[in-house]
C-alpha cells in the first residue's frame, strides 16, 4: 500500500478478503493509518507491517511517544500490537500489527529524543 499519509493509497484497489488458501497473509503500508489497518484486519490479514511514525521520534521516558504523525494512538507508535487495539489473537476481524521505529527522522524535526533508531528483523513462525 502506498503512503496513506500523503493520500497515495488506493485502498479500494486492494480491499476484499485476503486469500484464504495462503499460508500467511501480510498487509504492508508505509503509514499505519486506522482506515488502512481497519481494512486489512477486516479483510482477514494475519499481520500488518508499517513504519512512518519513527517510534514517535520524541518520547518521554516512562511515558513513550508524544505523537505518531498519523491517527494511530501514541501507545502503538512502535512495536508489536493487536489491531484493533482491544482485540486478542484469534478474534475475527483482527490482526497483528508491527510498527517499526525505523532509522530516520522527519524532515521537519531532525532529532530523536528517548527513541532509539531500529531496524526490525522479523522471523515468522507457523502457528501451533
Amino acid at each position: 500500500m502506498d503512503d496513506p499519509h500523503l493520500e497515495y493509497d488506493r485502498l479500494s484497489d486492494v480491499a476484499g478478503p485476503a486469500d484464504a488458501g495462503a499460508d500467511v497473509r501480510l498487509g504492508v503500508a508505509h503509514a499505519p493509518y486506522l482506515r488502512v489497518l481497519d481494512q486489512f484486519a477486516a479483510d482477514g490479514y494475519d499481520a500488518i507491517i508499517a513504519g512512518h511514525t519513527h517510534g514517535g521520534q520524541v518520547c518521554l521516558p516512562g511515558r513513550g511517544a508524544l505523537t505518531t504523525n498519523c491517527d494511530l494512538e501514541p501507545a502503538r507508535a512502535k512495536g508489536l500490537h493487536r489491531h484493533p487495539a482491544a482485540s486478542r489473537p484469534g478474534d475475527p476481524g483482527s490482526s497483528w500489527l508491527h510498527v517499526s521505529a525505523g532509522l530516520g527522522t522527519s524532515p521537519y524535526t531532525r532529532v530523536r529524543v528517548a527513541c532509539r533508531p531500529e531496524a526490525t528483523l522479523m522471523t515468522l513462525t507457523p502457528a501451533c
